[in-house]
């Protein structure tokens, strides 16, 4: 039984899945009855998808290593709320908020916004969507919802449904057609009251899609609100990262942590021949990550099948056309979420100690 124990405190095991974690942080109980073991994994991320794949990795690991004739493993998801900077007021309903921003419009930031959120939607987690673009909406469009949110008690709101996902956007409070001509500060007042006022239901992410820039929105949201992090998106061509550079130095000077930059448009690989073309360049997100120590969270392509499926309100995560796409989607979200699990490691509560008994 002390080899096993050993082993726990030494090895990491699933380099793919799990590889940032050593396996005795996130198994909460083991017990063994002669050449049988069973233990319960718990991981700070949803991992539904990936279920029978970490079992299965787990169990040959042990089998092989221990010369057990069976392994039985048990997978628990505890995603927790993050802490964050004195002085932010919590949001009711939220346990962390990640901004998606860009500093350069154009980039898909939005497009991307959606698809993740509904990739980890479909791992298992509650996921909603704070559209943070007061002048340019587009988050209704992007799911294919209409109407307006209703208020019972006059007092918040509660949030439209798409896809699955809580979301509240300004989109839904004017005609589609109506201009919003208005000031810096009724803009950021505008969107504290959408987020703070929104009757968000026991989310474990909310994702505020960020307009352009890096102005009084973004300023008003990393020094008002309890941000758990910031995702820059950006294309690989120098004049994207110009403005994604600005977006990471601000976000660091506010002392919001940077989860890493996502690469979108990377690559277009043409329907009828194959051929793959890099048009907007390759490997400046990668470069970028690397020159501001932060985390490269992967790629995704430029297709038109994203396009088409955005216009129809129905994203590609949920479309499944392309299924290549829905598992590069897949990839970044999960990357995201792993990152936001791995800030756990500052605070003061821990995970269980484990206990091996002996039955």
């Amino acid at each position: 039984m002390e080899k096993i124990e050993a082993a726990f405190c030494e090895h990491v095991f699933l380099s793919e899945l799990i590889k940032d974690h050593v396996f005795k942080d996130i198994v909460t109980d083991i017990k063994q009855v002669g050449d049988e073991l069973s233990l319960k994994v718990r991981f700070g991320y949803p991992v539904k998808s990936r279920e029978q794949k970490i079992r299965d990795e787990i169990a040959s690991h042990l089998k092989s290593l221990f010369n057990l004739k069976n392994v039985n493993v048990v997978l628990e998801t505890d995603i927790v709320a993050h802490s964050i900077e004195k002085g932010t007021q919590l949001i009711p309903g939220v346990k962390n908020i990640i901004a998606i921003a860009s500093g350069k419009g154009g980039v898909g930031k939005s497009t991307t916004t959606v698809n993740l959120a509904l990739s980890l939607h479909l791992e298992g987690a509650k996921v909603g969507i704070l559209d943070g673009d007061i002048y340019g909406p587009s988050i209704p469009a992007l799911l294919g919802v209409d109407g307006k949110p209703e208020s019972p008690d006059g007092k918040t709101i509660v949030p439209m449904i798409g896809h699955g996902l809580q979301t509240n956007s300004i989109g839904y409070l004017i005609p589609k057609d109506e201009a919003t001509v208005w000031r810096g500060p009724m803009v950021t007042q505008a969107l504290e009251q959408l987020l703070r006022q929104t009757a968000w239901n026991n989310l474990d992410y909310l994702f505020i899609d960020l307009p352009p820039g890096t102005g009084d929105i973004h300023l008003t949201l990393a020094q008002k609100v309890p941000l758990t992090g910031a995702v820059i998106v950006t294309t690989p061509q120098e004049i994207a990262l110009l403005d994604a550079r600005k977006g990471i130095k601000m976000f660091e000077k506010v002392s919001v942590p940077i989860l890493g930059i996502i690469e979108n448009m990377a690559s277009y690989a043409c329907p009828k021949c194959g051929n793959i073309e890099e048009i907007f360049g390759s490997g400046g997100g990668l470069q970028t990550a690397k020159k501001y120590d932060t985390n490269f969270l992967g790629s995704l392509p430029l297709n038109a099948c994203i396009r088409e499926d955005s216009d129809n309100g129905v994203p590609s995560v949920i479309s499944k056309r392309n299924l290549g796409i829905t598992k590069a989607y897949g990839e970044v979200s999960f990357a995201v979420a792993r990152h936001i699990s791995a800030l756990r490691k500052n605070q003061a509560g821990k995970f269980p100690k484990i206990v091996i008994k002996n039955t």
